[in-house]
């Protein structure tokens, strides 16, 4: 399963957690404005905005799992298993798989409000890329400085929703989980007090007693709980590095660890990449399983003009730095 966050300091960030059991070969990758954007039930988009983000590259078309373009609005999918629902094609309507949505909207839009317009025309279509790649069920967010919103195709139709929180997970839908977060409302960062009966003499027995009782588990509920929690908590400077850091440190809070979630015998989720990108300046950083050291491709510093794809390895070994 995954998780995508917002964080806004000086600047605005955008990235997500990739959590599954294999990687199909994800690439990161800039798809300047030239290169043509081939559409199934819609005219090619031959002139576009640039973008970058993590994708899957088959027969030559960017699947993004998340991407940022160069006007700052970011959008990723996520599963969202046997909620999502997609459509025969539909006359009147701008018929757009499943598969590119993320490359369709942030091909043409600057900003969230501009991205909800254009929402308004959309049929999401049940068509596969190919034989051997079927309508993944995801359901989106989609933000900018100003804003998120949460996307979601479902049998009884699309809804969107908006997200003050900047964080989505799986499922249930998302108003469902905002709803959860009711439950929660008495967590807090600092120490807990006796509320539970003023009679029995309850005292915190240690120090870092904060957030008691923030769910643990690696259920998307429970992730959306702790990554809200620690979201809407976080502190840190205004530089790239402070900003940064901290918010690896936020989708560190919902890290999946190999032998803790097992979805088949023998197969376990992990978090493949966790992804952060300034969407100002289009520097798209990222760690995987087996590094942890941050690395980064600036997407400025590819020609933004051209008609080729950029494609980068990401960097999977562990990277150790050593101090003498």
């Amino acid at each position: 399963m995954c998780t995508a966050a917002t964080y806004q300091t000086k600047d605005f960030y955008f990235g997500r957690t990739l959590d599954y059991e294999f990687s199909y070969g994800d690439e990161i990758v800039v798809t300047p404005r030239s290169f043509p954007i081939p559409l199934r039930h819609l005219p090619a988009l031959d002139h576009h905005y640039a973008m970058i983000g993590m994708a899957y590259v088959c027969q030559e078309f960017p699947l993004y799992y998340d991407a940022v373009n160069e006007k700052g609005l970011g959008m990723a999918g996520l599963n969202f298993v046997g909620n999502a629902h997609y459509n025969s094609v539909a006359e009147g309507k701008d018929n757009v798989a499943q598969f590119e949505i993320i490359a369709w909207i942030l091909a043409q839009c600057a900003t969230v409000n501009e991205a909800l317009a254009l929402l308004k025309r959309i049929n999401i279509t049940d068509t596969p890329f190919n034989d051997q790649l079927p309508p993944a069920q995801l359901h989106w967010i989609i933000a900018d400085k100003s804003g998120a919103v949460t996307v979601e195709s479902m049998a009884d139709g699309l809804h969107i929703y908006p997200n003050p929180v900047g964080v989505m997970t799986n499922n249930p839908p998302f108003d469902e989980q905002m709803f959860g977060l009711n439950n929660y409302m008495h967590l807090s960062p600092r120490q807990p007090e006796n509320t539970f009966a003023p009679a029995l003499a309850l005292r915190t027995y240690s120090r870092g007693m904060g957030a008691l009782g923030l769910p643990g588990d690696l259920s998307s509920a429970s992730r959306f709980v702790r990554v809200a929690f620690t979201k809407m908590n976080a502190r840190s400077g205004d530089s790239e590095l402070e900003s940064v850091s901290q918010f690896f440190h936020i989708l560190g809070s919902v890290d999946q660890q190999r032998g803790c979630c097992e979805v088949e015998p023998g197969k376990y989720e992990i978090t493949l990449y966790t992804s952060c990108c300034n969407t100002r300046t289009g520097v798209y950083y990222y760690t995987t399983y087996e590094n942890h050291q941050i690395s980064a491709v600036d997407m400025h510093k590819e020609d933004l003009d051209g008609a080729a794809l950029c494609r980068y390895q990401p960097v999977l070994g562990e990277q150790i730095r050593f101090q003498n």
